[in-house]
């Protein structure tokens, strides 16, 4: 994805649950957070931190990596989290609903790379890969829809 890009480093879980919390607040529906990196890199964390956030109400936020989508009543709308790892191919996707959830919910999808073509211009995405340090996670953030600047000033060093 070409655009602006940032980076920052994320020192502890906390952190990246902070990070995570503070990013949840800014989203409405039709933001998309694609989450990439390795196994063990932080997007399910990440993912949670910011589900619980936004919830009306506190709920156990599993990883979907079985279920492949779980959704949540958000306090601003709708909000799913994907883990399609196990999927197959990109139209299992719009079997699951997901492409509408893209314009009317706050989505998160890990391992994006297996929505091929289906992944929405406008979102943003969030490469997370682990530091030399333990716990510490470097997060690189790229966009090309403007609208990410404004949500992510002040989360993010400018």
């Amino acid at each position: 994805m070409s655009g602006p890009r940032r980076s920052l480093t994320l020192a502890s879980p906390d952190a990246t649950c902070a990070f995570a919390q503070a990013l949840g607040h800014r989203l409405s529906a039709g933001d998309v957070l694609l989450l990439s990196g390795g196994v063990g890199a932080g997007k399910t964390h990440f993912a949670r931190c910011l589900i619980r956030a936004l919830l009306r109400e506190p709920e156990d936020v599993p990883s979907p990596t079985y279920t492949l989508v779980q959704t949540y009543p958000g306090t601003p709308c709708e909000i799913w989290h994907a883990d399609l790892y196990r999927l197959s191919d990109p139209t299992e996707v719009i079997e699951l609903g997901f492409t509408e959830a893209f314009e009317t919910a706050i989505a998160l999808v890990e391992w994006p790379d297996r929505l091929g073509d289906l992944a929405p211009p406008g979102a943003l995405t969030l490469d997370f890969t682990p530091a030399e340090a333990e716990d510490t996670r470097h997060l690189t953030l790229t966009w090309s829809d403007p609208r990410w600047a404004a949500k992510l000033q002040g989360l993010t060093d400018d």
